[in-house]
């Protein structure tokens, strides 16, 4: 008799694991989950890139407090979405492992109006410093 694998497939359905067992997900989903790691991590950078491109633009010294303000609150937030990040891409690969649903996450969301914010500040700050920050 054949040795079954220790995923047990329904048509239509996902992998499901007996009670209290882990498995290796398949090595496609693993890559998946590292790139989205990977991209979130991509995302981290840029934040940090604004970070420092704010403050660089108007020279270290002359860098104004709004201008610091927002270098700050970009690099909190690059940092945020480098730890969170870290997080979400383990739960998701212990989740494979497990066989269970994966974990829902706000992190496209929290950081979608994170950043629609700090925009909205820079266009208000322009508009009410004409033009300079």
């Amino acid at each position: 008799m054949a040795k079954l694998s220790p995923w047990v497939r329904r048509a239509g359905d996902r992998p499901v694991l007996p009670e209290d067992t882990e498995a290796d997900p398949d090595y496609r989903f693993t890559l998946a989950n590292e790139r989205t790691f990977l991209a979130w991590m991509r995302t981290a950078l840029g934040l940090l890139a604004g970070a420092v491109a704010l403050v660089h633009v108007a020279g270290n010294n002359h860098a104004t407090t709004t201008q610091r303000t927002l270098a700050v609150v970009l690099a909190c937030l690059g940092i945020l979405v480098c730890v969170t990040s870290i997080r979400r891409w383990q739960a998701v690969q212990a989740a494979m492992r497990r066989g269970e649903d994966l974990p829902r996450s706000h992190q496209p969301v929290l950081l979608g109006v994170a950043v629609g914010l700090v925009g909205a500040a820079v266009v208000i700050l322009l508009l009410h410093a004409g033009g300079k920050l």
